[in-house]
């Protein structure tokens, strides 16, 4: 039996979708066109009416606030362990030679 994989679907399609139904076609016109969900169409709609430009990044994954700031509290955490090591070495090297 094999694996079902998740189709993934470029920036440039669901932008293509969403102008279409911007142009006066319906969802259900797009989707029955392009072979996917109504649903995902309103999800891809939504997405791109909150981030703009900004929508449909990376691979095919949406913008999204929560994953930029996870992104920045894993950056400070790393410069904050550079930091003490740093402070800790600077000690060590001190006492040697003081």
């Amino acid at each position: 039996m094999a694996l079902k994989t998740r189709r993934q679907f470029s920036r440039e399609f669901k932008l293509q979708v969403i102008r279409e139904i911007e142009a006066g076609k319906t969802i259900a016109q797009a989707a029955r066109a392009h072979q996917v969900l109504p649903n995902l169409i309103g999800r891809w709609q939504k997405q791109h009416a909150q981030n703009g430009e900004r929508t449909f990044a990376g691979s095919g994954h949406a913008y999204t606030e929560s994953a930029k700031i996870a992104e920045l509290e894993r950056k400070v955490g790393q410069l904050t362990m550079e930091a003490d090591l740093l402070k800790k070495a600077l000690l060590r090297f001190e006492m040697r030679a003081g």
